[in-house]
């Protein structure tokens, strides 16, 4: 799968340093999603199994022991998986994770 982007992941790390524990795991489920082929949201829960598949295409991801909550919008046709939203469980409860 192609990541979009990188860059938001380690903007999140970077911006405070009480997140800079993401930085292990932000990596490692980067470097897993690049090496991925996922066809349907049954591949994903088949490597990921607490990920929550949403309408429009999301997937939540559960990162660092359950800390943080990365929200990806898949293109599976496109192999494509666009980063919407990366945060706390405080914040991930703020938004509407099937719209961001």
């Amino acid at each position: 799968m192609r990541v979009i982007a990188k860059r938001t992941l380690r903007q999140f790390w970077e911006s405070a340093p009480q997140y800079a524990d993401a930085k292990g795991p932000l990596d490692a489920w980067y470097a897993e999603a690049r090496k991925a082929q996922w066809r349907t949201p049954q591949d994903i829960k088949a490597r990921f199994r607490h990920a929550s598949i949403l309408k429009n295409q999301r997937v939540v991801f559960n990162i660092g022991g359950n800390k943080y909550r990365l929200i990806v919008a898949v293109d599976y046709r496109r192999q494509v998986l666009f980063i919407r939203f990366i945060g706390t469980h405080a914040q991930y409860d703020t938004i509407d994770a099937e719209v961001v």
